[in-house]
């Protein structure tokens, strides 16, 4: 058993990482992890209707599922947004309002290679966890 990192991602964004229609994932703390990230969809989904909008008869399937690994995507970078204009300028790579910006900054991890997998049921866990997964 080797393990890995996961990140746990709420519906329907982590459907749309997968996917490959968002490559950056938000957060207000930056990481040096990089490499192989199994995507958890998280128990709880983001009801706000700006993820919902992509999210097409073909992916609705992969977005209803929460609470287990549903894909994997390689983390190949970690950008840091101190002001309003970069957030805003890669608003087409990570899908949020500009209106999300926090003053203190936020961090976009760069995904690459974004693929589905079957679903495993897991339970997540805030930032970065590990999974056991067969060599």
């Amino acid at each position: 058993m080797a393990k890995i990192y996961a990140l746990s991602i709420k519906q329907p964004w982590a459907t749309l990482l997968i996917a490959g229609l968002k490559t950056i994932e938000v957060r207000s703390w930056s990481t040096r992890i990089r490499g192989r990230i199994l995507i958890h969809a998280a128990g709880i989904p983001d009801e706000r209707p700006e993820g919902w909008k992509w999210i097409t008869e073909a992916l609705r399937p992969m977005s209803l599922c929460t609470k287990g690994i549903i894909g994997e995507a390689i983390l190949h970078q970690c950008v840091s947004y101190r002001d309003e204009t970069s957030f805003t300028r890669d608003s087409s790579l990570h899908l949020n309002d500009p209106t999300w910006f926090q003053e203190r900054g936020l961090f976009g991890f760069v995904f690459r290679d974004a693929k589905s997998r079957p679903f495993m049921p897991f339970s997540g866990n805030v930032r970065f966890f590990t999974v056991e997964e067969p060599a």
